[in-house]
């Protein structure tokens, strides 16, 4: 679970650039922090309804947090740091039921050029993890990345090393809202990212999409949903 604290609502502006937005909150303007840098061209339109966390550090030049977009009747999760926080919590509470429940899991950890988001060790199992948050989504289906990604990709080849030198490999995409059925990815934005999670499959590392229930002040885990990779990648 991500649980934030002091979250108002306000209404979306305009984006400044990747990391700035305006708002209205509180009956004013406000210049705050977007806590993803990635397109979200069809969430921050102007208008939305939107979920700001207030920072209770004086010191710092946006009052607020971007968290949460209203799109439709539902909210979606925006924030790029939420998936491993919920990811994690779901492994160690037992919510995942690929992994059952385990006790001995780590986050950020370095194997050969990458730094996997978590690694566990489970019996004579020891395994990385690597979790995409995923706020894109066209007609019930979630698609990653929205934004071409070489780092994305990199940490997919990454994995298949992973996977040969022994350890478990799993790639987690967490969509970070409700009634998703399929996960699919991009192939219109990045077919490298594509073909290489196809390739990925292939070879061993096992691919994961779980939706989540998404409120204002709150991301939570919620059920799998079936990965789709596309034939014609």
């Amino acid at each position: 679970m991500m649980k934030y604290k002091h979250v108002v609502q306000g209404i979306f502006i305009r984006r400044v650039n990747r990391f700035i937005a305006e708002v209205y909150v509180n009956g004013h303007y406000e210049k705050v922090h977007v806590k993803n840098t990635g397109r979200l061209k069809e969430l921050l339109v102007e208008g939305a309804k939107i979920a700001l966390e207030e920072s209770q550090n004086p010191n710092r030049k946006t009052k607020y947090s971007l968290v949460a977009v209203q799109k439709d009747t539902r909210w979606v999760n925006i924030d790029s740091q939420a998936p491993n926080t919920v990811v994690y919590d779901a492994l160690l509470t037992g919510k995942i039921m690929e992994f059952g429940c385990l006790t001995n899991v780590k986050r950020e950890v370095k194997f050969g050029d990458s730094r996997f988001d978590l690694y566990f060790e489970k019996e004579n199992r020891k395994g990385f993890i690597e979790v995409k948050g995923v706020t894109l989504e066209k007609d019930g289906v979630a698609m990653f990345p929205d934004a071409p990604t070489e780092r994305g990709t990199k940490h997919i080849f990454e994995m298949m090393k992973a996977v040969k030198a022994g350890y478990s490999g799993h790639i987690f995409f967490l969509i970070q809202m409700e009634d998703c059925h399929t996960f699919t990815p991009n192939m219109e934005m990045d077919a490298a990212f594509s073909k290489a999670l196809k390739l990925a499959s292939k070879e061993g590392v096992h691919l994961h999409a779980y939706d989540t229930m998404v409120l204002p002040n709150e991301l939570n885990i919620g059920k799998q949903i079936q990965v789709k990779l596309r034939s014609n990648v």
